[in-house]
């Protein structure tokens, strides 16, 4: 139970520190940011429903919790692809819009977003002069977390 805990409380931090940074310093989340912030809400509910089973139900449900973590990290580095240009997002509300030939002002105008939206391939820098994105820390503190989760999994199954 020790050890579930603080893998729920990590993992539930992520998108909470993400929302607090929309709220507080008026960042822009795109559609990438928050594909990234599910897994971590299915990593802490996985870390605290093995706080309540004993033996090998806990371990499996930390390594579980430790593999949704690998898939925010996933997402954020396929994002820190989108920002650097490696690859195009699949996702249509990554695109920044254009001006297409067949469209008028007013189709372009009805087909905008009820709320703005940043394009998926413009970073988010948190701290100016350190040169990772959001994305990019995201992918260190999911692979991180992963790792964490997987170790005390391990750790903790019963032989």
């Amino acid at each position: 139970m020790l050890r579930t805990l603080p893998i729920a409380a990590l993992a539930a931090a992520a998108p909470l520190f993400a929302l607090a940074s929309e709220t507080w310093w008026g960042l822009a989340p795109c559609a990438l940011c928050l594909w990234q912030r599910w897994p971590y809400w299915a990593a802490a509910g996985l870390a605290a429903a093995a706080a309540l089973l004993p033996g090998r139900a806990r371990a499996v449900l930390l390594a579980l919790a430790g593999l949704a973590a690998f898939a925010s990290a996933a997402i954020g580095g396929f994002h820190v692809g989108v920002e650097q240009g490696w690859w195009p997002s699949p996702l249509p509300g990554c695109a920044a819009p254009t001006a297409g030939a067949a469209l008028s002002i007013d189709d372009m105008l009805r087909g905008l977003a009820a709320t703005p939206t940043k394009p998926c391939d413009a970073p988010t820098y948190l701290i100016a002069g350190l040169p990772l994105s959001m994305a990019a820390m995201n992918l260190i503190y999911g692979a991180g977390l992963g790792l964490l989760a997987l170790a005390l999994a391990r750790k903790g199954r019963p032989a």
